[in-house]
């Protein structure tokens, strides 16, 4: 969409950093016919739709069960619960993945240690959390990123070595790859989001535990329901956190584009990768994402780096282009905790990347046009800013 001013010059509409509203637009029709489906059968908790949902998600990472909750926090706290890891057991995750992580093992009762990030892939950093790991862990929580697995066979071997719980926090990354095996499915549990900017996002809040091991399954099913079975009969401590039918219907409509938008999304990035290299290579001031060979990244966000963040980040809005920030504040320096600490955690990469990203805008229904006019202004104020 463009307008011209009084001034004769064309003036382009603004550009977000995400856009689930071209989502919808996208498959509208479809949408429609699935929420229409559901009202009408007066049925909107734990029903049909998510149990297909759940067979259907479960097929699509290659694993033996899917559990449908409320959120991707809740996703990590029925995780947690199900693995028995409650008052002041501890589970080594990051900083840098904003809070939810965190929030979710405080929620439980539990102790999260942080540790710091590998610089290249953002995600948490073997050798780091081998030095925490202690006679009070339970569990390693790594966040695949921005859409890029952590380093998952060392981190599997941890756990394995340790005897703790590896879960992941899969929640930006929907289809992405550890050596040819779908995320989320690697560890005991994979934890993941369906909040409406992720790469499978539904029109509201949604989540989903999967696993390979039947125990965890049943004891996850019975967690997210007040411990129940049958109904009213309380076998364990639970919680509520169910997964809705409207929004379970409207990702089964998703779920059959995913790859085909993961695809998209790393296009747009192999665009600003082309587009912007040169910079990169030129000056030591900007740091593209990186991808590990052993790897599939999924592109949730295209995050830069650059000490100028918020000069060019304001440049940026002044053309039209958002961004964002993913994340500004790491967890141990959260107003929230600061009585928490003893000793606050040293985590300097964590910190540096605090102070240096940028999320591009990043989301499929994107149009070649629109990506390099952001590849384009982000030339144009680099320069300006930098002469």
């Amino acid at each position: 969409m463009t307008t011209t001013s009084r001034s004769g010059n064309v003036a382009r509409a603004p550009l977000l950093a995400s856009d689930p509203a071209r989502s919808y637009q996208f498959l509208q029709d479809e949408i429609d016919t699935a929420v229409e489906r559901v009202l009408g059968s007066g049925w909107f908790i734990l029903g049909k739709e998510v149990a297909a949902l759940e067979a259907e998600f479960a097929e699509y990472l290659g694993c033996r069960h899917a559990i449908g909750v409320a959120s991707g926090t809740d996703a990590l706290r029925v995780a947690l619960i199900a693995s028995g890891i409650g008052q002041g057991d501890e589970v080594v995750t990051v900083a840098n993945a904003g809070d939810p992580t965190p929030m979710a093992i405080w929620s439980v009762g539990a102790v999260p240690r942080l540790v710091d990030v590998d610089p290249l892939s953002y995600t948490m950093s073997v050798t780091a959390a081998e030095k925490v790991i202690g006679p009070r862990t339970r569990a390693l929580l790594p966040v695949h990123l921005y859409g890029q697995p952590s380093s998952l066979d060392a981190l599997s071997h941890l756990a394995r070595s340790a005897g703790v719980r590896l879960i992941e926090d899969a929640c930006q990354a929907h289809g992405a790859e550890f050596e040819g095996q779908r995320v989320g499915t690697i560890g005991d549990f994979g934890c993941f989001s369906f909040y409406p900017t992720k790469n499978l996002g539904a029109l509201g809040d949604g989540g989903m535990i999967v696993t390979n091991d039947d125990g965890l399954a049943e004891r996850a099913r019975l967690v997210r329901e007040y411990g129940w079975k049958p109904r009213n009969h309380a076998l364990v401590r639970g919680i509520n956190s169910r997964l809705d039918e409207l929004q379970a219907a409207i990702l089964r409509v998703k779920l059959p584009h995913l790859d085909e938008w993961n695809a998209r999304r790393r296009d747009i990035a192999e665009t600003y990768h082309r587009r912007l290299g040169g910079l990169a290579t030129s000056n030591a001031a900007l740091t593209l994402p990186s991808e590990a060979t052993d790897r599939h990244h999924v592109y949730h966000l295209y995050v830069v780096q650059t000490d100028r963040r918020d000069e060019i980040r304001t440049a940026l809005a002044g053309r039209g282009v958002g961004t964002g920030i993913h994340y500004p504040n790491p967890t141990h320096l959260q107003p929230a905790f600061e009585d928490f600490w003893e000793v606050k955690p040293s985590l300097p990469v964590t910190e540096t990347l605090a102070r240096r990203v940028l999320s591009l805008p990043m989301f499929p229904e994107m149009t070649d046009d629109e990506v390099d006019r952001v590849a384009e202004e982000f030339h144009r104020v680099w320069t300006k800013q930098e002469n």
